[in-house]
This record gives C-alpha cells, structure tokens and sequence, in this order.
C-alpha cells in the first residue's frame, strides 16, 4: 500500500511539473506573441482606445495602465510632466504620477460615493477639493486651470507624457497583465525571485521608451531645471536595474481595519442632499514595485466624519518641505488634504459637485428647492446663432495691401513670394497652424466666447447647429488657402526648374503640416492646391520635379496621397495625441452640402461604399467634439516658444487672402461668382505656362 502511494505521488508530480512547464510555455507564447505583433497592428489597436469616449480612460494618450513606480518616474522628466497610471498595490485605484520642483511625485487619486436622493448613488474621482465623475474630467480641470493638485506639495501638471503605443503592449514588456491572481503579479511568492520581470529588458525598442510614450515637445521647460531635458530614446532601462521590483513581497497589506483613506461626509441643507463617502482602498496584498500606504492611528481614525487626510505619512516633519510629501526611497504617495466641512474649500467643491451631476439630477434639485446655495442664482445663458461671418475683407488694414487693391496686383505677389520664400516649409506651416487653430477657435477662446457659444470649443460648436457659421467660414478659408497656393505656383513664370522648386517646397509644406504640426485642415487645403486640374497638367514642371527632387515627388506619390485618400474615405487618421486641427472638411461638407462648392465627386458618391463613408465621418464627428479639449492642449504644445512673423501671419490670414485674389470690391461677392470667376483665371495661368498640344501637332 506504501508502495503503491508512493508510486501514486510520483506519478502526481511528474503531471505537475508536466502541466506547469506546459502552462508557463503558452503563457510566454501569448506574451511573445503580442510583443511581436507588427508596427501596423499595434497602431490600429491604439488607435482604436484613442477612439473610445472621452470618459474611458482608454481614450486618453496620457494614460499608461499598469506600469511600474519606477519607470513612469523614468518619463516624467520636466516640471509639469504627468501621466495617469493604475495602482499596483490598490486594484481598481488610479496614480497621477509627475514631476515638480525636480522630483518625482505620486498621488493617488481619492474616490468619493456621492448619493444623490435615495436610491442613486454614483462614484466620483477627486485630489483634494473638486470632484467629478471620471477621471479624465478632473485631470481636464487641472491641466486646464492650473490648479495645484495638492495644496501642500504646490504640484502643476501642464505637459502631458502621451504613450504611442497600446496598453496591452505595454503591459506585455512588463508582465502586468490585468487578470487578477499570482500569475500576472509582477512578483508573485509563488514563483523564484522576478523570474517573469526578468524575461524580458525595456530598452529602446521595448517597454516604454522614446518609440512608445511619446512626450509633448516644445512644453516650457522650467528654470530650475539645469539642463533641457534629454531624449528618453538615448536611454535603455532593464528591468534588473530597479530593485525595487525584485525585492520580496511585503508582508504587509491592507486590511479593512486600517483603511488607508479617512471618511469625508458632505451635508447639504436639502433634504434630499447628496452624500459623499471615501472608498477605502481595496484590500490586496502588498506588491515590492508600489508604495506602501502609512495607515492612520486609532486616534486619527475617530476625529469624526470630516477627518481630513487622506493619506497619512509616517514621520510627520515640523517644517513641510518636498521631500516630506513623497519620497521614492520608501515608497510613499503624497499627501492629499480634502476638504473640512465650512470652510470655503468645502464649499466650492460643493458646488463642482452640484457641476459635476448629469442634467437631469440638477434640473431636478432646482425644480424642487429652487436655486442651490454658492451659485448666486445664475442663469442659463441661451447660446447665440452668429448669422454674419467672422471675415470681414472690407474693413481689414494691412501694412502689405492697400485699401483699395485690385484682383492680383503684381507688387503684391512679388511681395508675398518673397515671404514666403525667406523661410523654410516648417516656419510656414507653423504660422498656418496658428491662424488655423484661432479661426476654429481652438486657440485664443476666452470665457465669454465659450458663454456666447454655449460650448468650451470650437470642434465642439463645428458639430452642433448653430455652429454653422463657423463651418461655412472653415470652408471659405480652405477654399481660399488651396487657390492662394495655386496662384503662387502659376504665377511662377519663370523656368520649369523654379516652378519644379516650387512645387518641392509645397509637398514639404504638406508634410509638415501633416507630420509635424498635426494640422490636417491646411494639409488637405495644401493637398486640394496641388490636385488641381489646373497643376496637375503641368507635365514639364512635374518631370522635372521627379527628376530634380525625386523625394519630394515620392513623397507626394507613394504617401501623401493614399493618406489624403484615407482620410476621405474615414479609413485613417493621425494619433490624437500628436493632432492639433482634426480632418474636418468632409463632415463640413456633409453638413453644408447646399453651400459647399463642387470639386468633382465626394468620397461618398460611390454606390458600393458610401454608406460606410458617410457613417465613418458621422462617427469621426462625436471624436471632434469630445477632444476639443485635447486639440487645444496639443496645439498650445506644438507652438509653446513659437515666433511668430506678423506679416507672415496676415499672408495666411483669410481676409488678406480673399482681398488678394479678387480686390477690394470683389471679396464682397457672392462665394459661387468668385470661385468660378477664378477658375477661369487658372486656368488661363496654366495653359500660359504650358500650352495645350493640339491633336494635329502629335
């Protein structure tokens, strides 16, 4: 019987082992598998998260998932750099990792039950005083308003660290899968020592590295800092150089008893007043690569429902100083201070709370107790539907343009040929995403403007109604910018080398646009100019850019060209992260059909696929309006420390452009007079340069 159990055991582990080597192998197989996916899968699959609502954190590039402590200290690099990560210790709790005063911060985002009447109850996210009910709402506000998150440490986060990459990818190079149990914990008891951390090295192709997190150049740089900041790409981070994730599991881990949050109950004086109650964190063991929260004392525990900190520290320091907020070596977040009941911080994020509910909650609190206190009884102010157009030709002055100009004046276009050819392609598509970004009113959109629009945001108002002012304005600018572009092509009436070299400087103008600035309005303008039936016969002048500027004409065929045919059809779009002026000319042309001149067949007039293009445009249009705030973030970085040239700046601007083109009387016509008017002179500029071959001389 001894014999027969003992041959039993072995046989038992022998099928163990067996199934465990089995089990690791497909779980290194899945691993490998989705690290080796290519370039092409990984950015649809990113751009799919990037698409999701503007709720889901998934949507957001400055979101991380789970990655370790360490190494999102690694990425934020200057003051002001922030990224929203998971916690590794808290399942289900968000960090807002970032840099101020030179060191690297870690705050864990506090979760609040807020209980509006008797059965609703819904969570809401804040740091200290304002509330909302998702985190990219609160992390809106505080880049927006340059809130501190806390008041203690004084932290600003302004620049966000965007990863170009998808979560699942990132949480591969890591081994922090999202499945719960020992399997997917980065160091797991169960295992030896960091035998899954150590599979893989995070360097510059892995992990995440210049490739995968991209950070917003050009945000300012503070001047504390003594060096500007180095590319991530120049470093290479493995995985055996942080210690921290190797270290034994701490014995140590929450327990209901010692919550790590304290309570905080908001009272209003309604009767059916919400209700607010810190979530304690959730009960999961301790892991070695995230902080280890210092749990109250009993003492502190029962100062009653409006005890303060949220987080406590474990050596109190008599004069507050950086380092007592968080420090990296033992692993401590920073210490956030909600609100005490009565006082003005309490009630201003009374009052973001009241913000924060949906519609019909407040509509429904009013109806019954009239206007909240804090609001000062303020109204609903009725947005206002613009009827006259943000251009007015007529009354601009100039220091270039006479006050009464004629069509096409020749010293004007030798004046502004020689501008435009003092600077190189990127200072041009600069100054064209400027002027862009202020007519959508992406940029430079105050406080009265968005009460007067009833929005934050231009991309938000271009979908609405009575946005439709302003959509037929975008079209006046695109159409105008593509003919001005046009005009100064045909214009060149000198060899087929300079129009050639014009040509060149042109597809760098789209690219730059496209690539560098994100600004696919004046890419598809600057694209539409160079698609002309008017150019595009030009056989000299393009044989010779083939010949004498092979790139640039590659460029053209091969790319820039099936990416414009992309965006018309809604198949392709740039990263959100890197977009400053979304490609909306299709979704205004849907909507001002009517008003829109004909250009040849639209992308949807195909029986076999306009459906889909309609409805993929359609889809396009609720991404606009939701990450207005994001456009705007974007463009603010991509133009932080730009100078720019005044009277480059009035060359690009829509009035100079239409008083160029048609004269001081002209521009008041009517829009369909004016674009056929043109036309014709087009096309006589083109045939002027390259006549026609005639049948009987082939």
């Amino acid at each position: 019987m001894t014999e027969r159990c003992s041959l039993w055991s072995a046989l038992s582990a022998a099928a163990c082992c067996f199934y465990r080597g089995s089990f690791v192998q497909v779980q290194f197989s899945k691993e490998k598998y989705i690290l080796d996916s290519s370039p092409e899968k990984l950015h649809k699959e990113l751009e799919e998260e990037l698409k999701l609502s503007s709720t889901d954190l998934r949507s957001h590039a400055w979101y991380h998932g789970r990655i370790p402590r360490e190494v999102s200290e690694t990425l934020v690099q200057r003051n002001g750099d922030f990224l929203i990560r998971d916690s590794l210790t808290s399942l289900g709790d968000y960090v807002l990792t970032c840099r101020w005063r030179n060191q690297a911060l870690h705050f864990k985002i506090n979760k609040v039950v807020v209980k509006a009447g008797e059965s609703y109850t819904h969570i809401q996210y804040l740091f200290e005083q304002e509330s909302f009910d998702h985190v990219p709402a609160l992390v809106r506000y505080h880049v927006g308003s340059r809130k501190a998150v806390s008041e203690q440490s004084g932290a600003i986060i302004y620049c966000p660290v965007n990863r170009t990459f998808p979560l699942r990818y990132l949480e591969a190079c890591y081994g922090l899968g999202q499945g719960s149990g020992k399997a997917t914990s980065p160091a797991s008891p169960s295992g030896p020592k960091g035998s899954h951390m150590k599979r893989r090295s995070v360097t510059m192709t892995d992990g995440l590295t210049a490739d995968k997190v991209t950070r917003s150049d050009g945000c300012p740089t503070s001047t504390s800092l003594p060096h500007p900041r180095e590319p991530i790409r120049n470093c290479a981070l493995s995985m055996d150089q942080i210690p921290d994730l190797h270290s034994p599991v701490s014995p140590i881990s929450e327990s209901p008893s010692s919550p790590a949050y304290s309570t905080v109950t908001r009272v209003h004086a309604a009767p059916a007043a919400p209700s607010a109650t810190v979530l304690p964190a959730s009960p999961v063991t301790r892991r070695s690569s995230e902080p280890q929260l210092c749990p109250g004392s009993a003492g502190e525990s029962d100062k009653g429902p409006y005890s303060s900190p949220s987080h406590t520290r474990c050596e109190a320091s008599p004069s507050p100083s950086l380092s007592s907020y968080s420090d990296p070596d033992s692993g401590h977040y920073c210490q956030l201070q909600p609100p005490v009941r009565g006082s003005r911080e309490w009630a201003a994020a009374e009052a973001s709370s009241r913000q924060a509910r949906s519609y019909g909650e407040r509509l429904k609190e009013l109806s019954e107790n009239g206007a909240p206190e804090g609001d000062g009884g303020r109204t609903f102010t009725v947005p206002i539907v613009e009827a006259t157009s943000s251009f007015n030709p007529a009354t601009f002055q100039s220091p270039l343009i006479p006050k009464d100009n004629r069509p096409l004046e020749m010293g004007l276009l030798r004046k502004v040929k020689e501008l435009l050819a003092e600077v190189d392609a990127r200072t041009l598509a600069q100054h064209v995403t400027k002027v862009d970004c202020l007519v959508a009113r992406i940029l430079g959109v105050t406080k009265e403007m968005q009460t007067l629009m009833g929005v934050r945001w231009g991309m938000e108002l271009l979908t609405l109604p009575h946005g439709r002012q302003l959509r037929l304005d975008l079209l006046e600018r695109f159409h105008t910018m593509s003919i001005m572009l046009a005009v100064d092509i045909l214009g060149c009436t000198g060899s087929a080398e300079e129009r050639a070299a014009l040509l060149h400087k042109t597809i760098q103008l789209a690219a730059e646009l496209r690539g560098t600035m994100g600004n696919m309005f004046s890419f598809a303008a600057v694209m539409g100019a160079l698609d002309m039936a008017q150019i595009a016969r030009l056989e000299q002048t393009w044989v010779t850019l083939r010949q004498r500027h092979t790139e640039g004409a590659i460029l053209y065929e091969k790319k820039l060209k099936p990416f414009l045919k992309s965006l018309n059809e809604g198949k392709e779009g740039p990263p959100l992260s890197n977009t400053t002026f979304p490609h909306v000319l299709p979704l205004i042309t849907l909507l001002e059909c009517d008003s829109a001149p004909a250009e040849g067949p639209e992308p949807w007039g195909s029986t076999e696929h306009g459906v889909e293009v309609v409805l993929a445009h359609l889809e396009a249009a609720r991404t606009v309006a939701h990450h207005g705030g994001l456009y705007h973030t974007n463009a603010e970085v991509k133009l932080q420390g730009f100078q720019a040239q005044p009277e480059l700046l009035e060359v690009f601007s829509t009035e100079f452009q239409m008083r160029l083109l048609w004269g001081s009387q002209g521009a008041s016509s009517s829009q369909a007079r004016r674009y056929e008017k043109f036309d014709k002179v087009l096309t006589a500029l083109s045939h002027k340069l390259e006549p026609a071959v005639r049948s009987s001389e082939l």
